[in-house]
């Protein structure tokens, strides 16, 4: 029997995740037939290289969708809008990076470590999650499913690259103006379109994402909705309760969340067993000995698919309460990774096709 092969595009392919969602889609297990690279008007024409072919990036259209099997989209929300049920329409299976359809009731938010048996009620959209909540749940889900879980505390501690690559170059950019003595310049964060803007280096900035009127961010806002709707089915779930603060902080690449985290009553929860768990998990690698200074760093974790946790230990204060220190490569892991691991296991299940019917949710 001959191996289907797939016909593949890259929504938003020159960006900071587009071009890495080329090199995993180049180390997947995916047997690609073709790769089709799509950008705005601005981007096309430029030259990409996959598997020493050399390819041009073309302009998206709705028409681009023809004859493609899979799309790995991270074009941002706006684009996805746009583009995303276009190709559904013309059957292909969309597997997109943006915010726009994570929270619709049509498309599953998937991690493949908590929740992959929700692929195979897609409809032609799956969301990737955002990427503080893609790792803090890989961290959280052996323990759930070891020692129940019923309040999670976060607070991140968030790489420049998560607000895209201008904001890693104005990173960098103010670092070198004030180590020469110069002001720096501020355009993009904590948000582009807001009236203020900070600069990142040598500072911390406590917003991520604009303000909603209960006084969160609307990325802090992502990470209570999105944790219930990946690990327990409903974004407004009362069986676990979720809150956090999300910080911005002058690093570029690895995001860092100290999680507080309150297991199930009469369940043995202990430091150790939950170490044990974590290191059985898959895509967990538990890096945990405060005697010899061992526990995750960005700067290690960079180029990782994987999720780095450490600093296990009990809360002193609180019966069956613990802590942890969770990180992970926000542009692998959480974003160009995860979504060609979903497609991997799209791939494995024999699920990309877009059901009868589905185009017409979206």
């Amino acid at each position: 029997m001959t191996e289907r092969t797939y016909n593949i595009a890259i929504l938003g392919a020159t960006g900071a995740v587009g071009t890495r969602l080329m090199s995993q889609l180049e180390e997947s297990t995916i047997p690609v037939n073709s790769l089709k690279l799509l950008a705005s008007a601005r981007s096309a024409g430029k030259k990409l290289t996959f598997k020493g072919q050399e390819l041009t990036v073309e302009e998206a259209t709705p028409d681009s969708f023809n004859g493609i099997d899979l799309v790995l989209a991270s074009g941002g929300g706006s684009v996805s809008q746009r583009f995303a049920p276009e190709a559904v329409k013309r059957g292909a299976v969309v597997v997109d990076n943006s915010s726009f359809w994570r929270m619709n009731d049509n498309v599953p938010l998937v991690v493949p470590e908590v929740n992959e048996a929700d692929l195979k009620g897609h409809n032609g959209i799956i969301a990737n999650p955002n990427c503080s909540t893609t790792q803090m749940v890989v961290a959280l889900e052996p323990v759930r499913r070891a020692f129940g879980l019923r309040r999670v505390i976060v607070s991140t501690y968030q790489a420049a690259s998560g607000a895209g690559q201008s904001a890693w170059e104005e990173l960098v950019a103010q670092t070198n103006a004030h180590n020469a003595g110069e002001k720096m310049v501020a355009n993009i964060l904590p948000v582009k379109g807001a009236d203020k803007h900070y600069p990142l280096a040598y500072n911390l900035l406590p917003q991520i994402d604009v303000f909603e009127d209960d006084g969160y961010t609307h990325e802090e806002w992502k990470m209570i909705h999105e944790t219930k709707k990946i690990m327990f089915g409903d974004k407004n779930s009362k069986s676990v309760k979720v809150t956090g603060t999300a910080v911005r902080v002058p690093v570029p690449v690895g995001h860092g969340e100290t999680v507080y985290f309150e297991t199930a009553p009469n369940t043995g929860a202990t430091a150790a067993g939950i170490q044990e768990a974590l290191s059985q998990a898959p895509g967990v690698i538990l890096e945990d000995n405060p005697k010899e200074q061992i526990y995750p760093q960005p700067l290690n974790a960079e180029g990782k698919r994987e999720t780095f946790v450490g600093r296990v230990r009990p809360d002193l204060e609180n019966d069956d309460s613990f802590h942890m220190w969770v990180v992970s490569d926000n542009l692998l892991k959480g974003a160009a990774w995860n979504t060609v691991q979903i497609a991997e296991r799209l791939v494995d299940l024999d699920l990309v096709r877009v059901p009868v019917g589905a185009a017409s949710k979206f």
